[in-house]
């Protein structure tokens, strides 16, 4: 039986309670235009959808004679499609995992561990850590899209722990005037390892507090802001509305007061974030496309119900200060194709490029890669041609079409109104 280069997917929608609700959601607008059995709900949350082979949410080809099996099983009866690059890197398997996000409230803060850290959780706690791989991860937004990244400026930090007397005596005293004096002997530099260490010892302190002080401090503080908020009083620039945010959906939550301590930042359409091993984050609100390297391994230490591995997190992130801006990926445009856009981190696994070909262009050819491909159709509509369809045929797609393309492998688009579309692959040299 031929093995057609380019099939359709059908994808795994998860609907978990963070979602976005009903068409609110992109994971649940895409769904419904491009899967006819899709039902949607309009009062239920659509989160995310995966793109892939992870067992916890398969992809199912949809298109050709093999309709109907799952990805991994298509891969495993013609493992070439995966090119020998990626074979000789990663063995015959997918190593990304592609997703849809759609965030109405917060996601756990969190971080994901290396390779050889992820390994040793995995021995020790398979229960809690499911497979021995790293997670790097890269969200590029679809909407204004919110979430935590990495440390804030230190000199940020000790301007709240001057102003926020309730986060002061959940830090405590000497480890605020400890941060306070690294900072100032590091002539303003927060990378020293004083500073560095200070910021440990703030987390740490946070994190560990006896649960019925920190409830206590962050009562107070909440009905301090509260009661400023009602007065008319500005809170945008001092973290409140963050905090009285989070506080809402995770109440008593030691997250609120961590909040003081990561940057907070809202990409645009078409800005990303790349989260490497052992930096702290947390998604907030809005939808994006991200990938990851093809793992679940998540350690978690606040904003969520789930297990949280407090001792972990703060023993294994960087604490290294940055601005909000310095944490917004950089992308750049294809030398060779103006239509394409690369977001390229600095990881094996994955990269995507965003494709946004004018309405006025009917027709348009994605060019082949030496790794295997997962494409989404975000807006637009057409045909692709390949030589290896059955009978010349042409395989339709629309917004939330997906496709997989095998490696070394181009492919011809017929447009109508136009493209945006987000590929996966594997820059491999």
């Amino acid at each position: 039986m031929a093995f057609p280069a380019v099939v359709s997917l059908r994808c795994a929608v998860q609907q978990y309670a963070w979602g976005r609700i009903g068409l609110d959601s992109a994971v649940a607008s895409l769904s419904q235009s491009s899967n006819k059995d899709f039902t949607l709900q309009p009062d239920q949350p659509y989160a995310e959808l995966w793109m892939g082979t992870h067992p916890k949410g398969p992809s199912i080809v949809g298109s050709s004679e093999h309709a109907g099996i799952p990805l991994s099983d298509f891969i495993a009866k013609q493992p070439e499609c995966l090119g020998s690059k990626v074979r000789a890197k990663f063995g015959d398997q997918l190593p990304f995992l592609f997703k849809v996000l759609s965030v109405n409230k917060s996601l756990s803060i969190q971080a994901h561990p290396n390779k050889a850290h992820a390994e040793q959780l995995h021995s020790v706690r398979p229960d809690k850590y499911p497979d021995p791989n790293h997670k790097p991860e890269m969200a590029l937004a679809l909407t204004p899209f919110e979430g935590m990244n990495g440390f804030r400026p230190v000199s940020q930090i000790v301007n709240f722990l001057e102003n926020v007397p309730e986060l002061k005596a959940v830090v405590g005293e000497e480890n605020a005037a400890s941060l306070s004096a690294a900072l100032n002997a590091s002539n303003g530099n927060g990378s020293s390892e004083e500073c560095r260490a200070g910021l440990k010892r703030c987390l740490s302190a946070i994190m560990n507090k006896d649960i019925n002080e920190m409830t206590s401090k962050l009562e107070a503080l909440i009905a301090r802001l509260k009661a400023e908020e009602a007065g008319g009083q500005d809170l945008s620039q001092s973290n409140g509305l963050l905090v009285l945010r989070l506080y809402s959906q995770f109440p008593g939550d030691v997250g609120c007061f961590v909040s003081y301590l990561f940057n907070h930042i809202t990409l645009q359409p078409g800005e990303a974030m790349f989260l490497g091993p052992n930096e702290p984050h947390a998604y907030l609100s809005g939808n994006c496309i991200e990938c990851m390297a093809c793992s679940d391994n998540v350690v978690r230490a606040g904003l969520t119900p789930k297990f949280k591995d407090i001792p972990t997190l703060c023993e294994m992130l960087t604490y290294l200060p940055s601005t909000a801006e310095e944490r917004i990926f950089p992308s750049k445009t294809d030398p060779n194709d103006p239509y394409i856009t690369i977001y390229n981190p600095p990881v094996p696994d994955f990269a995507v490029a965003r494709v946004k070909v004018p309405a006025d262009q009917t027709s348009y050819s994605l060019r082949a890669e030496d790794s295997p491909s997962i494409i989404i159709i975000i807006e637009g509509q057409g045909e692709v041609a390949h030589p290896s369809l059955p009978n010349g045929q042409a395989l339709s797609f629309c917004k939330g079409s997906v496709l997989f393309l095998s490696a070394n492998q181009s492919l011809a688009l017929n447009l109508t109104n136009g493209l945006l579309a987000f590929r996966a692959f594997c820059p491999l040299d």
